[in-house]
């Protein structure tokens, strides 16, 4: 018999998506936020329910460290409500690789136990960490592992490239010949460009702030709406930068994957869920 639920009583379901645009957190395990997002009394074995009744979609950071079992994914499937949405990182052991182009056995596994999450399993992003060197003909050949679509459903593929060198307009054209979105990192430490590469977006932002209660002011949130919004509507905002000038590209709407991630990590689900109730407005 299953144990009754300990602690408050949750919604049923998660903040829909508005326009197409997701928002959210990376990971749902972090002691601060105990204090400031989980209620008292909520049990560390129901914080993932809790956190994905509050965003709709997390990023689930654990993966890059080791890969899961598929009962584990199973698991998360089943905490998770239905509309919401996982992205993950792919484990580290395949994208730090010598060779990527010989990992293929190692991509099918991971996404083969991945996709066990059905509909829930939103893009998966493929980390170069700056500490390794990527040559050319390699990682295309890398890209080339990467399928369209596992057990019948399609696999959205997001990369992730920290190697300064390596970002240039061949990258960009390699991203856009696969329809595999580049990741736009507002910081100061990681490439940062918002040239779109696929037909979706996915942003990671990392300026939230510990002395602002919700990581970021209300003005910045408000440009951030309406950054996401020009996403997916089929534009591109005019005041991130780029690789290379604005291409006309075809104007239809776009799904969006905004995460609040790193910096003052302890403000980011209020950060989250303050920009999913301005796009509700």
């Amino acid at each position: 018999m299953a144990k009754p639920a300990t602690g408050p009583q949750l919604p049923s379901t998660c903040p829909p998506a508005v326009d197409g645009i997701r928002v959210g957190i990376g990971g749902w395990t972090y002691a601060p936020w105990r204090d400031n997002f989980y209620p008292k009394g909520l049990v560390q074995r129901r914080e993932l329910e809790f956190a994905s009744r509050h965003v709709n979609t997390i990023e689930v950071n654990g993966t890059w460290y080791g890969a899961q079992k598929p009962a584990t994914y199973a698991k998360w499937r089943d905490e998770a409500p239905a509309g919401f949405v996982f992205s993950a990182k792919a484990p580290m052991r395949i994208t730090m690789a010598r060779t990527l182009a010989s990992t293929g056995a190692q991509v099918d596994a991971f996404l083969g136990d991945i996709a066990v999450m059905g509909d829930k399993l939103g893009p998966i992003v493929w980390q170069f960490d700056p500490a390794r060197t990527l040559a050319k003909k390699d990682f295309a050949a890398f890209l080339d592992l990467l399928p369209d679509t596992v057990d019948g459903r399609s696999i959205r593929h997001v990369l992730d490239v920290r190697v300064h060198d390596f970002v240039d307009a061949g990258y960009l054209a390699l991203a856009r010949r696969r329809d595999m979105a580049t990741v736009f990192t507002d910081s100061d430490e990681h490439p940062s460009f918002a040239d779109v590469t696929a037909d979706f977006v996915y942003a990671r932002l990392m300026r939230s702030r510990s002395d602002i209660a919700t990581g970021y002011t209300a003005p910045q949130l408000r440009r951030w709406m309406q950054r996401a919004r020009t996403w997916a509507s089929g534009g591109q905002p005019d005041d991130l930068p780029r690789l290379e000038p604005a291409r006309r590209l075809a104007s239809r709407p776009r799904d969006v994957f905004i995460y609040f991630i790193a910096s003052a990590k302890e403000r980011n689900p209020a950060a989250a869920i303050s920009l999913l109730r301005a796009l509700a407005k």
